[in-house]
C-alpha cells in the first residue's frame, strides 16, 4: 500500500535525511520526500498498518528536524 502525506520540512538536506530515516522504520518498504512539493510518499510492507507505522516515521523525522510535522 502506498500513501502520500503533507510534510513540513525546512531544507533539502533535512528532507533527504528524513527520507533515509523513514526507510529504516519497520513496516516501511520505501519512502520518498519531495522538498519542493512538501510531500512524503510511503510504501508500506504487506500487513503493516499505516496508523501504527507513521508515528514512528514522524519520531524519526523529528530526530532530524524537531519542528517537523506530517499530516496523517
Amino acid at each position: 500500500m502506498k500513501k502520500s502525506y503533507k510534510i513540513e520540512v525546512d531544507c533539502t538536506n533535512c528532507a533527504s535525511r528524513m527520507e533515509d530515516a523513514a526507510k529504516k522504520i519497520e513496516g516501511v518498504k520505501d519512502a520518498s520526500v519531495n522538498f519542493m512539493l512538501l510531500k512524503m510518499k510511503v510504501e508500506f510492507e504487506d500487513g503493516a498498518a499505516p496508523a501504527d507505522v507513521m508515528p514512528r516515521v514522524l519520531a524519526a523525522c523529528r530526530d532530524i528536524e524537531p519542528d517537523c510535522a506530517i499530516d496523517f
